[in-house]
């Protein structure tokens, strides 16, 4: 039987022996604790790449020596980037393979790297994929909470009107929340989100994933904020928040009432966004209705 052509949509693969790896940026997610959670796919490359881009060498030479790994490697951090951006760019296009690695998980999800895969798909250079673990997935996994629509707000700023400002928007959001949060500044944030989003805010607190104490604490914000408040915790923190109740929608006679009462008192599109907010429905078909009872009254009977 003939062999099989290789499939042109696929991203080339790590060659084995002697064959050099296809030239290109290839985004290699490494371990965010076990050192045993790293794809055989990511080692090929790590051992494979004329070089490594990495957050922190130190970091990097540790993991590559847990499995045996020698590799030139490069600083490429938030501190360095635009400086070193180019250089890469230019051993991409004369055909090197670079591995870009973050401290730890998949770079660019609140790490570095954003500026060089931008500037290598604006001159049309290859950029690979090599997918492994990320704590914004892994804390999904494990928290007991919906991740059908997920929002991911990173790090928050850590105080003044930006603040504020995301908490209100994010208050807004019919979707599962994840943030990433410094320990000594998790008990600030728990008690600020739970004044923006709500005390009884179903969350989830996941901590020092896949490492020795990891741990996960789940209650109502109000509660998991007066909990930290008095006993603060150690680690790398991701906080994931349900997403907000949905009201029971109300019906047809329930909201022809409380449109009544407020139409007595109020004008029209007073007494729409009044009702729309008390029975959790949508603004424009309560200013319908409204409308529609409105018109009705005026022509009588």
């Amino acid at each position: 039987m003939p062999a099989r052509p290789p499939d042109p949509r696929r991203p080339p693969q790590p060659a084995s022996g002697a064959d050099p790896l296809p030239a290109g940026l290839y985004v290699v997610a490494t371990p965010i604790g076990n050192a045993r959670d790293i794809t055989l796919h990511a080692l090929d490359i790590l051992g494979s790449a004329s070089v490594i881009a990495a957050e922190d060498t130190r970091q990097t030479r540790k993991l590559l020596g847990l499995h045996g790994l020698r590799a030139k490697l490069i600083a490429y951090h938030a501190h360095n980037e635009a400086k070193e951006t180019p250089g890469l760019v230019e051993r991409v296009r004369a055909g090197e393979a670079i591995a870009l690695v973050s401290d730890a998980g998949t770079p660019l999800i609140s790490d570095p790297g954003a500026r060089l895969v931008a500037a290598l798909r604006a001159e049309d250079l290859p950029v690979f994929a090599v997918p492994g673990p990320s704590s914004l997935t892994a804390a999904l996994s494990v928290a007991g909470l919906p991740a059908e629509e997920v929002h991911f707000a990173g790090f928050p700023p850590t105080r003044g009107k930006a603040r504020a400002a995301l908490f209100a928007r994010l208050a807004g959001l019919e979707a599962s929340l994840v943030l990433l949060e410094a320990p000594h500044r998790l008990a600030g944030t728990l008690a600020d989100l739970a004044q923006a989003l709500g005390p009884d805010r179903p969350a989830a607190i996941a901590r020092e994933l896949t490492k020795l104490y990891e741990e996960v604490l789940s209650g109502p914000l109000g509660t998991l904020a007066a909990r930290i408040a008095e006993a603060p915790v150690k680690g790398e923190i991701v906080l994931v928040i349900a997403p907000p109740a949905k009201a029971a929608p109300a019906g047809a006679d329930a909201l022809d009432a409380a449109l009544g009462l407020a139409l007595s008192s109020m004008s029209l599109k007073e007494a729409a966004s009044h009702v729309a907010a008390r029975l959790g429905l949508p603004r424009r078909t309560v200013y319908a209705r409204a409308l529609a009872l409105r018109d009705g009254a005026e022509e009588g009977p």
